[in-house]
């Protein structure tokens, strides 16, 4: 079996730290990544400010297998993702001359003018290949073990798409889930202890449903099977000891 690939987003943009935009990419990523084996491992958010964006970047692009960036490569002075990313390489920033063909037929198949502004978004890192856009016109760029992606959520789930055959899948985690309601989660507290201690290979998370008192749903991930289903099964016989039958889903 193959080990389980790692992987970060690095979300870039001041109005994700403001509160004007939530931020939804990281919530779509992670269930992308995980249906393919990779395992979201960190995100981080900074605002548009190229050396934060570079010291992050730095950060992640050695720790991890992925790293995936969403928003600042838009057609306005504040888009400045590529720019930072370039710096943080130590390569140039160039017009890409496919990209430039790509915006310039976007445009002007809808009859708009293709104006310096709008040419900005064919500007890449020297040596990038392109992500296409189906949505949009502008590409997104993959540099070395990072993906620029748009912000814009429909945009950055098609460019997701296109970049499908470059990411290696790794060793999937099998999920099983248990539900309890009107069972607190604190009551469940030992036994949870107990059967983690006891089985290798799966980690045990338990999520109250609307505060301690309604409930709660404990998730078993493991990379083999019937390992989740077997401490699945140890959680909904703990639930049954304390009078409550479960329901075998994930209650989200």
């Amino acid at each position: 079996m193959s080990m389980q690939k790692t992987a970060a987003i690095l979300a870039i943009g001041d109005e994700l730290l403001s509160g004007r935009t939530r931020d939804a990419n990281m919530h779509y990523l992670a269930g992308w990544l995980t249906e393919r084996g990779v395992a979201l491992t960190e995100a981080r958010v900074v605002p548009d400010d190229a050396a934060m964006i570079g010291d992050a970047l730095n950060a992640l692009r050695t720790r991890y297998d992925y790293v995936f960036t969403s928003g600042g490569i838009g057609p306005t002075h504040d888009d400045i993702t590529v720019d930072a990313i370039a710096a943080a390489l130590g390569v140039k920033v160039i017009e890409h001359p496919r990209a430039a063909a790509m915006v310039r037929a976007y445009y002007k198949g809808r009859d708009v003018e293709v104006t310096p502004a709008r040419m900005r978004m064919a500007r890449t890192p020297e040596g990038a290949e392109l992500i296409e856009n189906p949505v949009s016109g502008a590409p997104g760029v993959r540099i070395e073990n990072i993906f620029v992606m748009a912000g814009v959520p429909r945009i950055f789930q098609a460019m997701l798409t296109a970049i499908e055959g470059a990411i290696e899948h790794g060793a999937v985690i099998h999920s099983r889930a248990a539900t309890a309601r009107s069972l607190p989660e604190s009551t469940l507290a030992d036994q949870l202890r107990d059967i983690q201690s006891a089985l290798k290979n799966v980690t045990l998370g338990s999520y109250p449903i609307d505060g301690d008192e309604m409930g709660v749903t404990i998730v078993a991930r493991s990379p083999d099977a019937a390992t989740a289903e077997q401490a699945i099964n140890a959680v909904a016989a703990a639930m049954r000891a304390l009078g409550v039958e479960p329901e075998m889903e994930d209650r989200k």
